[in-house]
């Protein structure tokens, strides 16, 4: 069934445009919460991030799920993974989640949680979507709902993340910078980090409902890299606007991104016996990171985009560990979602327990260089299947000769198919990625 406002992640947009608008945001959480209240009286919680919009949107969402005679917990801004866990262990009927990631302010979005701290089972958004369809009304006045906000929900996520390493772990001696985008983890992730025992030096804990993201954050790693050389730190720490995603950077300055902090994580657990399985990646893994976990005998399996969809191959396989390239990683034994201070964690743990740098550590794999080009979509359809270009792509995968790979994928968020080539060679991906990207958009032509 087509979906007409939930996405794959949820729902998203520039505020103050369809759907991203009080007056939807408040239907929405009437909806929710008259499908949840269909199992008696519920609790939903209620988290955000730091862009301003999110008081706006909270109150929609706890006016809308009041009216329906739903009970509201009211977290304020917290990690986007803090709140799968909350939900868990208030035992809520779901979690809702306002926030744009890594976007910029002025978008926002909502997103859910079950009961189980997972993204929402297709029938529930369904149902979602068919109350949506019906006239909003309002419970009688002794059945609407009440808020209340939760104290502490910070304090509750700073212990569970510590103890998601084990008891007698200590950063002491570690210097960390940590980059919190000025985002939801500010007030969290340097207080774990610091209650381990690092000398923390705090970057982007500022926010002001603007600057989210601005030029800060996983995204845009730069005055991070300089100031951890800078100040001679032993590393950085940088996440996104709503803590889901995690890049760290060596004493060097270089960047580690998800697929070499995936690499790191499972090597480390696999000589502790505690790696379950493999590891999922994403198709746009880089290929150096499927050859370094074969080298280690770790089965991998390519999910396509999207944090749900590794969730999804996570489970089928019954594994502990995925992720994708821009950092949101999940070690699904420790939280149902990706987790950033979590996946940090993980890291440090690796470097503690083998006595090695991060730099050290990031050479067990192998990056190989990549190339991508969009091609603009004229009109709407799927050009990989098109003859000429599934030949194209042969004839590209045939000059690779095993040493690389090919990946044709139209955008999910605009209107270009994603032509990209990764091999040993960086001077023959460029040139292949370009060939094959002109081969496309000839037969687009026609």
């Amino acid at each position: 069934m087509s979906r007409k406002y939930f996405g794959t992640d949820g729902i998203r947009g520039q505020v103050g445009e369809f759907p991203i608008t009080p007056d939807f945001v408040l239907k929405l959480g009437w909806a929710a919460g008259k499908v949840f209240a269909r199992q008696g009286r519920s609790k939903i919680l209620i988290g955000k991030d730091t862009r301003i919009s999110g008081y706006m949107f909270e109150s929609a969402l706890e006016a809308g799920l009041a009216a329906a005679g739903v009970d509201s917990l009211l977290l304020g801004p917290m990690p986007t993974p803090a709140i799968a866990y909350l939900t868990r262990t208030f035992r809520a009927d779901a979690g809702i989640v306002i926030s744009a990631s890594h976007n910029p302010y002025d978008d926002n979005g909502i997103k859910f949680f079950s009961a189980n701290g997972t993204k929402l089972p297709d029938e529930i958004e369904t149902a979602i979507e068919a109350q949506m369809d019906l006239a909003m009304t309002t419970a009688d006045s002794a059945s609407l709902g009440k808020a209340r906000r939760v104290d502490d929900a910070v304090g509750r996520y700073i212990e569970f993340c510590k103890g998601t390493v084990p008891r007698g772990m200590t950063l002491k001696g570690l210097r960390i910078v940590v980059d919190c985008a000025n985002g939801a983890t500010y007030h969290i992730a340097p207080k774990v980090l610091s209650e381990l025992g690092a000398e923390v030096l705090e970057l982007s804990t500022a926010p002001d409902g603007i600057n989210i993201n601005e030029d800060c954050g996983s995204t845009s790693p730069e005055v991070l890299r300089k100031i951890v050389v800078a100040e001679k730190a032993d590393l950085g720490v940088a996440f996104d606007g709503d803590g889901d995603r995690l890049i760290m950077v060596d004493h060097q300055g270089e960047e580690v991104d998800g697929d070499e902090l995936l690499v790191i994580i499972a090597l480390a657990l696999k000589e502790e016996g505690q790696l379950n399985g493999g590891v999922v990646g994403t198709q746009m893994s880089n290929f150096g990171m499927e050859l370094a976990l074969k080298e280690h005998g770790i089965p991998f399996v390519r999910a396509k985009v999207g944090d749900r969809y590794v969730m999804e191959e996570l489970t089928s396989h019954d594994w502990n560990l995925g992720g994708e390239s821009s950092g949101h990683i999940i070690c699904r034994n420790l939280n149902t979602t990706g987790d950033g201070i979590v996946a940090a964690l993980q890291v440090l743990q690796a470097m503690v327990s083998q006595g090695k740098t991060l730099a050290e550590l990031k050479t067990r794999m192998q990056k190989l260089p990549q190339h991508m080009v969009n091609v603009r979509l004229l009109q709407k359809g799927d050009p990989t299947q098109l003859p000429k270009v599934q030949q194209a792509v042969r004839d590209v995968e045939q000059a690779l000769d095993g040493q690389g790979r090919v990946l044709l994928r139209p955008s999910g968020t605009e209107p270009v198919v994603r032509v990209m080539v990764e091999g040993v060679d960086l001077a023959q991906v460029r040139q292949l990625s370009e060939q094959l990207a002109g081969e496309v958009e000839q037969a687009l032509q026609g």
